[in-house]
């Protein structure tokens, strides 16, 4: 046991420009580019608080630096002169900065005349003289001078730790030679000059000759080479003794106005967080769910007695708003019941009958819907109400419980009735739990996943982060309940005491979220109506994932077997090549092979300067080079067989032989649909191989396959959204939009462009859609950059609304903070107003490209409930199985095929009405490859 105590110092300084850039733009008022910045705030809080859990600090101090000239000003006016100004949005942000810091314990400190390293430097050297252990948090190398056996470094960020061996190791000195290091190479960050062309290598390489700068310089007429003259020229201007002074820290800064008692430390002494000052900084800054986490560490513990409740309901349809929700949630005490008996089962299903909503929760045994079993249920039908019934707990200690067949057997009828409403967080699945036991439920009216979606959709939507930001609810997690990895026990096996009280929560917890939310959607109809499609969407994706699609294990087997084939022969050529046998997977050999001795051009380095063989440098070599070709066709090869080939009948579930796809619906944030387990969306077919994994989704014997897909869907939009006459001209009247596209700007008539400049019509329309650049297109056709920018003006000239619509579209954004699509959909783009160029630039490339997107996601989405509706009603033999993009794929008896080819285009085009005709072609075959 040692009573050693430990000092903790934070570059203040480094840390806030980290959190500036690290941090999305965030705003006082959300989507307001007018309201003060907090991006930087929020991430200095994160980070002091990460900084908090990670060290254990008896004293602490952040320091910064203090506005204004600094001695190393005095002595080089040209010190730091190349830096760029603080961008205003940073400056506005320190002073409130210098405030949460103090609110969250740590001593804060400035000190005029000298810089943060200084200040940092002085009390390190004085704790370490009184035999502390001093951390210093910081990016900066600069630090390095400091460490020694008493002083370490250490970067949270990047979990870089700069102990002495360390500092050796990454500099090639130790830190006793750090200052003579930094004097030689200088830093052009801070505009320190060194000696001209003497990099670090240079550096530690004198210096482990000499021993010290002192002897450097005492031996300065020994050193050869342009370096030996450039030594000498630094040394003799008095350059290099500038450097010196510049680069070493002060270590006898004057403190004692700023930190009273040195060198005793009592002052700094880590405090506890102040909650009374930081609930109101919080939330005059807009951080809710920090607000609402200390209203909840504040608000009176929860009890959970067993005893039934009178069926009592008030109205959940009321109007609460979000903060009357999340202030009754906080002060609430629930009463959750554990139903055991036929008695309080019947007394609860009463209560289920008469409730105007009631939130359920499954609780199962897998995470995968088609396999899930229950294991319990719960139902909420009140605020701070809830039940469970444990149906399949097991255990020594697990009571009798309720049989799980007659339970459910009871429940089918108020579960199958639609004039019953229901309540739940990610319905979906939900719905496939009871399936699995023979319930169809109906009358699902509310997901509070999708509405936090539709509100929100750059977000988290689980319910712990639901409750947590709308209610200040911060609920038991499933970790809590079961543990973690591979010590992580079954739900079934959890006490049931624990079991309830957990499941309660979450029903209780999605009441009072929706209770939040719901009032927010009925406000405005345009968010309403995407809320309605997305409920509506959410069940004919259930349907699809629950057809599945049929697999032909055999033809995947073969088609595996052929991969394999090529993969070795492709080995084997590869080896032929390069003349040795080598790992095709390891960059280490690829760049001895490539670049030592077949002599290639390095393209680029990685970020720890080796010589980049990623599949942007394959794809730029092998046009030149056979090697890299042979790769990058065996890593595609490698990554189809891995992926598809091998695995999809693997995935198929062994009751229906089919593989049931798990549609995301609440991930992209321009509404479009995730697939995974398996991914159908991501299926590569821009290659012969990767078209054929498509011949191994079939159809059963008297049935074909059907795919309809929307033709040119964001081309369509664009010429909708932009209202571009010539646009709207080439789909009105039929034309191929990219041979119209060709002839516009190639100054040709329609049947003159030649298949080349189709091709190239054909990338600009889609690049212009996407942000393209003149680079990019130019790096995409193969030409000069000059030759894209000439076709991207040309195509402007004569598609002058598309300009006009961009334009206008990145000024509403910036206005707003989001773009919507044609129906309403909200997306959010919170860097649209960054100060950082490269994102500003990245979000305004979205703002043209997301409402393109997401109005194609809403058109599949409304045209996927309006034929589920139709099959539903005239052609239930029908099976949607397959949602990939802008298509949709059937499962069909033969003598269907000519009313599917002629009801479902209809109905695709009609779902909306845009300035141009919707196109949706249907093709029909025995399996999903020649349905194409």
């Amino acid at each position: 046991m040692t009573d050693k105590k430990t000092l903790v110092l934070v570059d203040g300084s480094s840390y806030l420009y980290r959190a500036f850039h690290a941090m999305p733009d965030l705003r006082a008022v959300p989507g307001d580019p007018t309201s003060p910045a907090t991006g930087a705030i929020r991430g200095m809080i994160n980070m002091m608080q990460a900084l908090r859990k990670e060290v254990v600090a008896d004293y602490a101090v952040c320091v910064f630096d203090a506005s204004g000239p600094t001695f190393r000003d005095a002595l080089y006016t040209e010190y730091k002169a190349t830096r760029s100004p603080m961008p205003d949005d940073l400056r506005s942000q320190i002073e409130p900065i210098h405030q949460v810091v103090d609110l969250l314990g740590w001593k804060v400190v400035a000190v005029p005349g000298v810089e943060a390293d200084d200040v940092i430097a002085t009390l390190a050297n004085a704790a370490a003289a009184q035999g502390m252990e001093v951390i210093v948090s910081s990016g900066d190398k600069d630090l390095s001078q400091l460490v020694n056996e008493h002083i370490t470094i250490i970067d949270t960020m990047s979990g870089k730790r700069r102990d002495v061996a360390g500092v050796t190791a990454e500099f090639g000195v130790p830190p006793a030679l750090m200052v003579d290091y930094q004097a030689l190479v200088g830093d052009t960050v801070d505009n320190v000059p060194g000696v001209t062309k003497v990099g670090p290598k240079t550096a530690a390489k004198w210096l482990e000759e000499y021993g010290s700068l002192d002897n450097l310089i005492a031996n300065a007429d020994a050193i050869k080479g342009v370096a030996g003259n450039n030594l000498r020229e630094a040394i003799a201007s008095g350059q290099l003794a500038l450097s010196r002074q510049l680069v070493t820290m002060k270590t006898d800064c004057a403190l004692a106005d700023y930190i009273p008692g040195l060198p005793a430390f009592d002052d700094i002494t880590l405090d506890a967080p102040d909650n009374e000052g930081l609930l109101p900084f919080y939330e005059k800054y807009g951080f809710k769910g920090l607000a609402a986490a200390i209203k909840g560490a504040s608000a009176p513990a929860a009890t959970a007695p067993t005893v039934a409740m009178p069926g009592q309901s008030g109205d959940l349809f009321a109007d609460h708003s979000a903060s009357t929700v999340a202030e009754e949630a906080q002060h609430r005490t629930v009463v959750y019941d554990t139903i055991l008996n036929w008695a309080d089962f019947d007394q609860w299903l009463e209560r289920l009958h008469k409730a105007p909503l009631t939130a359920i929760d499954t609780e199962t045994d897998s995470l995968d819907e088609m396999r899930a079993q229950i294991v319990g249920i719960s139902f909420s039908v009140q605020p701070g109400e809830a039940a469970y019934i444990p149906l399949r707990h097991e255990g020594p200690d697990a009571p009798a419980q309720l049989p799980l067949d007659e339970v459910l057997a009871r429940l089918k009828p108020w579960l199958e009735d639609p004039k019953h409403p229901k309540l739940g967080q990610h319905i979906k699945y939900d719905r496939h739990v009871f399936a699995n036991h023979g319930i169809e439920v109906q009358g699902y009216a509310h997901d509070t996943m999708l509405q936090s979606y539709v509100l929100e959709v750059h977000k988290p939507h689980n319910l712990t982060s639901l409750a947590e930001r709308h209610t200040g609810r911060k609920g038991i997690s499933y970790e809590d309940l079961c543990g973690k990895g591979a010590h992580q026990i079954p739900f079934a096996q959890v006490p049931v005491d624990k079991a309830a009280a957990y499941s309660c929560e979450d029903s209780d917890q999605t009441l009072d979220v929706h209770n939040a939310l719901w009032p927010l959607l009925q406000a405005d109809d345009k968010l309403r109506f995407i809320y309605e499609l997305e409920i509506a969407s959410s069940e004919a994706l259930y349907r699809i994932e629950r057809n599945g699609v049929l697999i032909d294990a055999p033809t995947l087997a073969a088609q595996s077997h052929e991969l394999g084939q090529r993969i070795l022969q492709l080995e084997t050529e590869a080896y032929e090549i390069a003349g040795q046998r080598f790992n095709l997977s390891s960059p280490k050999q690829l760049g001895e092979i490539f670049f030592d001795k077949l002599g290639m051009p390095v393209i680029k380095k990685t970020a720890t300067g080796a010589r980049s063989t990623d599949e942007e440098v394959l794809e730029k070599l092998a046009e030149d080079y056979p090697l890299p070709a042979k790769l990058l066709e065996h890593r595609s090869l490698v990554k189809l067989k891995g992926t598809y080939t091998d695995k999809l009948a693997q995935l198929a579930l062994p009751r229906t032989g089919r593989v049931h796809t798990h549609y995301a619906q609440a991930v992209a944030v321009t509404g479009r649909l995730s697939s995974n387990d398996p991914n159908l969306q991501n299926i590569p077919i821009r290659t012969p191989e990767g078209r054929r994994v498509r011949e191994a989704f079939v159809a059963p014997a008297g049935r074909v396959i059907a795919s309809a897909d929307y033709s040119q869907i964001e081309l369509r939009i664009m010429a909708h959204l932009s209202g571009d006459h010539s646009l709207l001209h080439a789909f009105h009247a039929g034309l191929d939009v990219h041979r119209a596209t060709a002839a516009e700007v190639f100054g040709v008539e329609v049947d003159q462009v030649t298949s080349e400049q189709r091709r190239y019509a054909k990338v600009i329309n889609f690049g212009l859609i996407y942000g393209m650049s003149s680079f990019g297109l130019a790096k995409n056709l193969g030409i000069e950059t000059k030759a894209a920018a000439a076709y991207i003006d040309k195509y402007f000239q004569r598609y002058p609304g598309v300009k006009q619509y961009m334009d206008d579209t990145k000024a509403a954004a910036k206005s707003m903070g989001y773009v919507e699509t044609v129906f309403g959909r909200r997306l959010y783009l919170p860097e649209i107003n960054s100060p950082n160029g490269p994102r500003r630039a990245g979000a305004e490339r979205a703002a043209i490209n997301a409402p393109m997107q997401g109005t194609a996601a809403d058109l599949i989405k409304l045209a996927m409930v309006a034929v589920q509706k139709e099959l539903d009603a005239h052609k239930p033999d029908i099976k949607m199985i397959m949602q990939v993009h802008d298509e949709l794929v059937f499962e069909l008896p033969e003598g269907d095929v000519d009313w599917l080819k002629s009801h479902i285009p209809r109905l695709m085009a009609e779902v909306a009405a845009l300035k141009v005709p919707l196109l949706a072609e249907v093709g029909v075959g025995p399996n999903w490859d020649k349905a194409h």
